[in-house]
């Protein structure tokens, strides 16, 4: 169809991925709203659950560990918890690009804004 333009049906081509790609990401971004990570701390006593987003969404504790003189462990627990999930939830998303950008021919180690 652009043969006589020379380069400018290629540039077609890559206009037409770009938009594809755009559409694809914003899905992506869209879903890793709904895809959930725990993160974990103690053996599993302080669970944190995040988006993939890295949104904290529910934090569980078990009752075992509520003793007066251990506070701070406590508070040190939670925050393992949460830098846990907050890593896995980049973990994630980064996993999700990864699929967006095979599934476009890019390589799967492109680093792409989200």
């Amino acid at each position: 169809m652009l043969k006589g333009l020379g380069g400018l049906g290629d540039m077609a081509g890559m206009m037409k991925k770009a938009q594809e790609m755009q559409t694809k990401m914003a899905e992506m971004q869209d879903n890793l709203h709904n895809i959930m990570v725990t993160g974990e701390a103690g053996a599993g006593l302080v669970k944190a659950t995040a988006t993939a987003k890295g949104d904290l969404k529910a934090l569980d504790i078990d009752p075992s560990i509520f003793n007066g003189d251990d506070k701070e462990v406590v508070e040190d627990l939670i925050l393992a918890a949460i830098k846990d999930a907050q890593t896995k939830a980049a973990e994630r998303a980064q996993e999700e690009m990864g699929k967006l950008t095979e599934g476009l021919g890019l390589p799967k180690d492109i680093k792409l804004p989200f």
